[in-house]
């Protein structure tokens, strides 16, 4: 580790570890916040409205952010949004502590860190060019990757129930103190996280323009659509995963729980394999390949009763997802103007969420007419389509 850091530069460790410790804070949330609300309310969809109040700003404020991240300070931008977050979670945590929350008020904290995760995430993501080299784009990337698997998908989640269990109201001033540490390692990079000053045009303006490149680059544009048309296939096929765990194969909900952690396993994987494998073969070349697992782990999924193989091809999904986005996030760093990055990045957050809402709203309805595995049919034919459409354009992902 002692000589892959300096590579990188102390800004870019300042980000990473900044990444990492509200990553934690956000995770310890993400379980916090639903067992929170079962405590407050039965309402079944009360408590998973809570996960939609935190999904809702990414489908509102996508594209506002993107045009913020390139016409303010980024740096100043992120360190802003993290103290909001923070001082929401404190405002929470009072509440909690002292027996006044309420569903409202909880559904107003979420959505204002949802709010702010739209921000700190598109203009982080538009930072990191002005942080690192060119080259060392793909490393990078895999780099945050791996952390936020890490904190987030294998530490946070113990931790945030235990600490709940402790006191209701320490997983939350937990992730406001991790808010204000992350913002605290922000602030002190230098000045070139600043982005271009932008001449001031309307809001709409400023959207068309980012939309106008993404539309005019044929590889961003295909990228783009792959991957919000594979959200919708992926959601669309395990929005139902858990029945499909406990009544085709046969899990019970500890083996869920362990079929969801194969995931963040394969995730690891391919954070570690990202740079290796498109050094080694191209990044068109695994690009191509990803979508081919896709359906592979669509297909097998659709075909087998047994946990094991589930759990051996969606580790395998797991490796494919974290490469894929570790190549088309540095890929669209490379190629798109440092002023016009963060309203290009703002696209595809939005193309991703967009894809995942109509998914999971589509693979409840689909499942309960045609079966728990009719869903992962529909997403082999859909990724099959995807692949034939984006194979000749992604051969330009070789480009300088």
């Amino acid at each position: 580790m002692r000589t892959l850091l300096p590579r990188l530069g102390a800004g870019f460790n300042r980000l990473w570890t900044a990444s990492a410790v509200s990553n934690l804070g956000d995770g310890l949330t993400m379980v916090a916040g639903p067992l929170l609300l079962a405590s407050v309310t039965g309402n079944p969809i009360l408590i998973a409205g809570g996960v939609f109040a935190q999904q809702l700003p990414w489908l509102l404020f996508s594209l506002l952010s993107g045009v913020f991240a390139d016409r303010l300070d980024r740096r100043r931008l992120i360190v802003a949004a993290n103290l909001g977050r923070a001082a929401a979670l404190t405002v929470l945590t009072v509440a909690v502590g002292f027996g006044f929350a309420s569903v409202v008020l909880i559904y107003l904290v979420l959505f204002i860190l949802g709010t702010g995760e739209t921000l700190v995430d598109t203009a982080g993501g538009a930072m990191l060019p002005q942080l690192v080299a060119p080259a060392d784009l793909p490393r990078a990337n895999a780099r945050l990757s791996a952390t936020f698997t890490v904190a987030n998908q294998f530490a946070a989640k113990p931790l945030g129930a235990w600490l709940f269990g402790i006191a209701a109201a320490v997983p939350f001033g937990v992730d406001a103190v991790s808010f204000a540490v992350s913002a605290a390692l922000i602030f002190s990079l230098p000045s070139p996280g600043v982005s271009s000053v932008m001449p001031r045009r309307s809001l709409r303006k400023d959207i068309a323009e980012g939309l106008r490149f993404l539309h005019g680059d044929r590889l961003l544009r295909t990228l783009a659509g792959a991957m919000g048309l594979g959200n919708i296939a992926f959601c669309t096929a395990f929005a139902v995963f858990v029945l499909y765990a406990r009544h085709r194969l046969g899990v019970s909900d500890v083996g869920y729980g362990l079929l969801l952690t194969t995931f963040a396993i394969g995730g690891l994987l391919g954070a570690a394999l990202a740079s290796r494998v498109t050094s080694r073969f191209g990044a068109a070349a695994v690009l191509r390949t990803g979508l081919l697992v896709e359906i592979l782990t669509h297909v097998v999924l659709a075909t087998t009763t047994h946990a094991w193989v589930a759990g051996t091809v969606l580790i395998l999904f797991g490796v494919q997802t974290v490469v894929w986005g570790v190549i088309t996030s540095s890929l669209r760093q490379r190629l798109v103007p440092n002023h016009l990055l963060g309203r290009v990045s703002s696209v595809y957050a939005l193309l991703e969420t967009g894809g995942a809402a109509i998914g999971t709203l589509l693979g409840g309805v689909l499942a309960q007419t045609w079966g728990l595995t009719f869903p992962f049919w529909l997403a082999a034919a859909a990724m099959t389509a995807i692949l034939a459409a984006a194979w000749t354009p992604i051969a330009q992902a070789t480009r300088p």
